[in-house]
């Protein structure tokens, strides 16, 4: 079984494992899914849950409760749509991978993205933010070009919930 450290990535452990770990070796792991500090030491101290179900459950509830200032937390690990993630580690390993498609992207389209999230966070004051994993490069330039129209409190509940999908999926690829 090896942890999520920051110069290696995950690799999935069983939840009996995860159950079994000391408190900062699972907290390490946690932070991969969503870097808020009071909802990892929740989703830890929750322990033992024996089911990946029973983790997922309790994981998806607690990032029901989320605020804006979590929001901002867990982005400044966020890498933009379309920009490499950079560095070692389980995070930067899990931005690749779920942006994988965008190695695919049209110049244009790329470009496009680009302008938006540069529109977006001047507008929004923050990084946008969408899961990546599952949707082409056009998906996410027609989602980022709808968001820039959104209020301040619809836009912050739309990330929020990108958020915890996002959360929601890497837990998924960790817990076996």
């Amino acid at each position: 079984m090896t942890a999520a450290s920051p110069t290696r990535p995950t690799v999935p452990v069983s939840v009996a494992d995860f159950d079994a770990l000391d408190g900062s070796a699972a907290a390490e792991i946690v932070a991969v899914w969503a870097a808020i500090p009071g909802w990892v030491d929740a989703v830890v101290s929750g322990r033992p849950y024996g089911t990946r179900a029973a983790l997922a459950e309790r994981a998806d509830a607690l990032a029901r409760g989320w605020s804006a200032a979590d929001l901002d937390t867990a982005l400044a690990h966020h890498p933009r749509i379309g920009e490499r993630p950079r560095g070692p580690g389980a995070e930067a390993d899990a931005s690749r991978s779920e942006q994988a498609s965008m190695a695919s992207a049209e110049a244009t389209t790329a470009a496009a993205i680009a302008a938006g999230n540069a529109a977006y966070e001047e507008r929004f004051g923050r990084v946008f933010l969408i899961r990546a994993a599952g949707r082409s490069p056009e998906q996410m330039r027609a989602e980022l070009d709808r968001r820039r129209a959104n209020d301040d409190e619809s836009e912050t509940a739309e990330a929020l919930d990108q958020l915890r999908q996002i959360a929601l999926l890497r837990l998924e690829g960790a817990i076996s």
